[in-house]
Parts: C-alpha cells; sequence; structure tokens
C-alpha cells in the first residue's frame, strides 16, 4: 500500500483521484490518495505553465505531511484563443470566479469562431519530504461547443466535446472519462512510475 495525499481543495478533483487510485490498484499495488490532513492557505500560482505550477504547489504542501505527495496543475488551451484559458482556467473570468461564469466567458470569446479546437492538460508533481520526484503530463483533445451540455464533471466539462465519445465530458460517466482524460492520463504514468521504484 502506498499513500499518497493530494494537495486539491476541488472536491471534483479529489474525487476523480481517488477513482482513479482505486481502479490502478487492481494492476497489484494499493493506492491510498488522502486528502491534505491539515488546512493551509493554497499558495499563490506564479508559473507559466502547468508543470511549473503543479511544481510550486507540491513543494509548498509537502512541507506539511511527510511521505509522498502530489499536486496538479490543468485547464484548458483553445487554439483560437492562442492558447487561452490556460495556467489561468479556474480564473478565467477573474479571482474567485466560478465555473459558470468562466463558461461564460469562454463561450462570449469564441462567439462567431469556426475553429473551436481545443485540449485538456494536465500536469502532476510528485515529492516526497519536501523534494521533487518527478513530473507527468497528460492531453486529451476536444472541441468547445456552443452551449453547455450535461450536468456531471465540472470546471469546463459541460462544453468539452470529446468524439470518440460523441459526447461533453459533462454528459460521460466519470468512469469513461478517467479512461481517457488528461488527469487520468497523468495519474497513471504516475502510479507506474511508484509501482516500479517501489517494486524493484
Amino acid at each position: 500500500m502506498i499513500t499518497l495525499y493530494s494537495a486539491t481543495s476541488n472536491p471534483g478533483k479529489l474525487r476523480e483521484f481517488q477513482m482513479a487510485g482505486r481502479d490502478f490498484s487492481h494492476s497489484g499495488m494499493d493506492f491510498d490518495i488522502r486528502p491534505m490532513p491539515v488546512k493551509i492557505p493554497p499558495p499563490e500560482e506564479t508559473g507559466d505553465t502547468f508543470a511549473a505550477n503543479a511544481i510550486e504547489k507540491a513543494l509548498a504542501y509537502s512541507k506539511h505531511v511527510s511521505g509522498y505527495l502530489f499536486a496538479d496543475d490543468s485547464g484548458l488551451e483553445v487554439d483560437s484563443l492562442g492558447g487561452a484559458p490556460g495556467v489561468h482556467s479556474a480564473r478565467f473570468a477573474g479571482e474567485h470566479s466560478t465555473d459558470a461564469q468562466n463558461n461564460a466567458l469562454l463561450l462570449d470569446r469564441l462567439r462567431g469562431v469556426e475553429n473551436r479546437t481545443a485540449r485538456f492538460v494536465c500536469a502532476i508533481a510528485l515529492v516526497r519530504e519536501g523534494e521533487l520526484t518527478r513530473t507527468f503530463r497528460g492531453v486529451v483533445e476536444g472541441e468547445i461547443l456552443d452551449q453547455a451540455r450535461g450536468a456531471t464533471g465540472f470546471g469546463y466539462d459541460p462544453l468539452f466535446y470529446h468524439p470518440p465519445f460523441g459526447c461533453t465530458f459533462g454528459e460521460a460517466t466519470l468512469e469513461q472519462k478517467m479512461l481517457v482524460s488528461h488527469r487520468g492520463q497523468a495519474l497513471e504514468q504516475m502510479f507506474i512510475y511508484l509501482r516500479n521504484i517501489v517494486s524493484i
């Protein structure tokens, strides 16, 4: 059993992380993903890449736990917006903006735009005892619809249409989404890495 602390205050993300840990446990190694044992203010995100922000968060949170901890930074890149909202995805409409506000601004920026290709990107930083161990990256391609569809997921999921599914991430089940999602990919890489180094 490997215990991993997750440095997130987002309940949607934590639910996905814990589900991925349970699913990957069937591969022969158990992963127990836990929330932070103490509440601390989130560190300021000053990086200009997802990986830089993930590392920044992981190192800040790791001061408060012993053992393995990981932090992710993820978001949406829209080609016709030059990669925006990118690292500003969670605060696209301003500090403390809601999912609904971010989605509304995205639709406004894309009004009349023909090219709506986009991707979700996730970077995960794994640390132990305050030292960076490794980073992992996942990407999933899709396109942005002109109206939200589906009530599951969070963030931009109801607008993100994934052609192989024939539906948005907001319409897909969590199990479906985690099979292909950016976070699912990055988490699987991390789990495989940990399984390999622990079994050596």
